[in-house]
C-alpha cells in the first residue's frame, strides 16, 4: 500500500482504505492476560444470562474475570468472598508481585508458535485493562498509583515473537475505562458504560497510545468501551497512528468524549437509562446484538462480540468472542464450560461468509503463564481444520449471497476467490450426496480436503451434489466449484 498522509479529519481520515493483509486473515487470536489472571476468578454463566437476571448487580456478578478489582469493592459478591477466603485483606495491588514472579515460566515464543499453529495470522494483546496495570514499562508517569506497570517489556517480547512467525500484532487498550483514575464501584450496565475518567486521565491515555504506537507499531489498534479526548484529539491520534503504520487498523470502540456523555454520566440519568435499558434486555432475547457500539465518525471495521449477522455486511467487522465465557482466564471454567471446536468453527465460517474476521480469545493463567488444556485443544483442532480447508477462507471475499440450507437441514456458508466459489457445510456430516435448496450451481466441484471429485446434477434451483465416497462424521466439509 502507497503511504497517504493522512490529516486529522473525518474527511482525510475515511480515505484510508482497509488494507488486503486484514481483508485476507480472516482468523486472529486475542489474548487477556494480566493481573486478574492471578486470582482468575469469577462466577460461572454468561453476560447475557447476567444481565436478563441480575441487572442491578450485573457486573458484580458477571463471568468475565477481568472484572475482578471492580467486584471484590462489593463484600457481598461471589468475587469478595473468594478474596477474603484466598487472600485475605490483600489489596488488589498484592497481585503485581505474584504475578511478576510467574513471568519466569512464560514463553512468548512458544504462545506465538501455538497461535500460528493454530492458523491465526494476526494476534491482538492486552496492554492495560480496566485496572490500569500496564504490561510494558511505560514511561508516562501515573499520577496516582506509583508504578503500575510490569518493568519486563512483555508486549515488546511478544511483538518480536509474534512477528517471527509471520503474524500481524495488534495492541488492545482500555481507553474508556481505568479503575486508577475513577475509583467508584460499577454495579449495572449503566455504571459501567458511562464510568470514563476525566480530569488527567484523557492526557494520560493519549500520550500512552501514542507512546504504545511510537515503540511497537502496532498492526492493529484496539481501543475499547470509548476514548476519553474530544473529538480533535482523537482524530490527531489516528493521523499520528497511519503516519506511523500506514497500513494499520484502527477499531471502532472509540465513541469521543461529549457533553452529553457526561450529562449521561449523572447518577440519576444513569438510574433512567438503567430502567430503559432493562426492558429492552427482556424484550430482547438477543443482547449482544443489542447492545451495539454507538457510531463513530471513523473506524476501519466493527467488533461485535458474539454477535452473528443475517447477512453480508457492508463494513469489514471482526466478531469477537471467548472460547469460554470469561475473557480473562476463570479458573471455575471446566470442559463444560468452553464452546465446542465445532461451535468456534462454524461461528468463524458464517462470520467469513458476510465480511467478517473472528478473534477468538485465550485468557493465559497468571499463577504460571500458561494457556488452559481446553483452550489449547480448541486451537489445535482449528489448526488442523485450517490446515486441509484454509484455502476456503484465507483471502476469500463474500459471495453474492451467505447462506443457503439442504434438504435435510445442514446449514450452507459461501465464500469465492480466483474464480472459485467455496460451498462450506455447517455441521459434522456424514453421507454421500447432499441437497442443496434455491442455489442453482454448474460446474466441475472437488472436495478440498482430499481433491476427491463432487458430481452435480440440478433439478430445478436444487443442486446435489455427490460424493466420490461415503463421508463419515466430516467437519464442515468445503466443496470448491470452479466458475468460469
Amino acid at each position: 500500500m502507497s503511504h497517504t498522509p493522512y490529516q486529522p479529519t473525518q474527511s482525510s481520515l475515511n480515505r484510508h482504505p482497509v488494507p488486503d493483509w486484514y481483508e485476507d486473515a480472516k482468523f486472529g487470536i486475542f489474548i487477556h492476560w494480566g493481573l486478574f489472571s492471578v486470582p482468575g476468578f469469577a462466577p460461572l454463566g454468561s453476560l447475557a444470562e447476567t444481565l436478563k437476571t441480575d441487572y442491578d448487580r450485573a457486573l458484580l456478578n458477571y463471568p468475565y474475570s477481568e472484572g475482578y478489582w471492580n467486584a471484590i469493592k462489593d463484600p457481598r459478591s461471589p468475587s469478595a468472598r473468594y478474596h477474603r477466603d484466598k487472600y485475605g485483606d490483600m489489596p488488589y495491588q498484592g497481585f503485581k508481585p505474584m504475578f511478576m514472579e510467574a513471568l519466569s515460566r512464560w514463553d512468548p515464543a512458544a504462545w506465538a508458535k501455538t497461535f500460528r499453529d493454530a492458523g491465526a495470522r494476526y494476534v491482538v494483546i492486552v496492554s492495560k485493562h480496566h485496572d490500569g496495570f500496564c504490561l510494558w514499562p511505560t514511561e508516562v508517569p501515573h499520577p496516582h498509583e506509583r508504578d503500575w506497570f510490569s518493568p519486563r517489556d512483555l508486549i515488546g517480547e511478544f511483538a518480536e515473537a509474534v512477528r517471527r512467525e509471520g503474524m500481524r500484532f495488534g495492541i488492545y487498550y482500555s481507553g474508556g475505562i481505568d479503575w486508577t483514575f475513577r475509583r467508584r464501584i460499577s454495579k449495572t450496565f449503566m455504571d459501567y458504560s458511562f464510568s470514563t475518567p476525566g480530569g488527567d486521565y484523557p492526557a494520560y491515555a493519549d500520550a500512552q497510545v501514542r507512546e504504545l504506537i511510537r515503540r511497537y507499531r502496532p498492526d492493529i489498534l484496539w481501543n475499547d468501551i470509548c476514548w476519553p479526548g474530544d473529538l480533535d484529539a482523537l482524530f490527531r491520534l489516528f493521523a499520528y497512528y497511519y503516519e506511523a503504520v500506514p497500513d494499520g487498523v484502527v477499531n471502532d470502540r472509540w465513541k469521543h468524549a461529549t457533553a452529553s456523555a457526561k450529562f449521561m454520566g449523572l447518577k440519576p440519568v444513569r438510574a433512567l437509562m438503567d430502567m430503559m435499558v432493562k426492558a429492552m434486555i427482556k424484550k430482547n432475547p438477543d443482547i449482544h446484538s443489542a447492545l451495539v457500539q454507538p457510531a463513530i465518525p471513523h473506524s476501519d471495521f466493527a467488533t461485535p462480540e458474539y454477535t452473528k449477522y443475517s447477512d453480508i455486511q457492508a463494513k469489514k467487522w471482526e466478531m469477537t468472542r471467548g472460547i469460554g465465557n470469561s475473557f480473562g482466564y476463570n479458573r471455575n471454567e471446566g470442559e463444560a464450560d468452553y464452546a465446542s471446536f465445532e461451535t468456534l468453527l462454524f461461528d468463524f465460517l458464517d462470520a467469513a461468509s458476510k465480511n467478517g474476521n473472528l478473534l477468538l480469545n485465550v485468557g493465559p493463567r497468571g499463577e504460571d503463564a500458561q494457556i488452559p488444556a481446553e483452550q489449547l485443544d480448541r486451537l489445535s483442532r482449528f489448526g488442523e481444520w485450517l490446515g486441509r480447508n484454509g484455502q476456503a477462507v484465507y483471502g476469500t471475499r463474500p459471495w453474492t449471497r451467505a447462506e443457503a440450507t439442504a434438504e435435510t437441514g445442514e446449514a450452507i456458508r459461501f465464500t469465492r476467490k480466483d474464480g472459485c466459489l467455496y460451498l462450506m457445510i455447517l455441521s459434522t456430516f456424514s453421507g454421500t450426496e447432499l441437497r442443496v435448496k434455491e442455489t442453482p450451481l454448474d460446474g466441475e466441484a472437488f472436495l478440498l480436503a482430499d481433491g476427491s471429485p463432487v458430481r452435480i446434477s440440478r433439478e430445478g434451483d436444487v443442486t446435489t451434489l455427490v460424493f466420490a465416497r461415503e463421508l463419515r462424521n466430516v467437519v464442515a466439509p468445503v466443496v470448491v466449484f470452479r466458475q468460469a
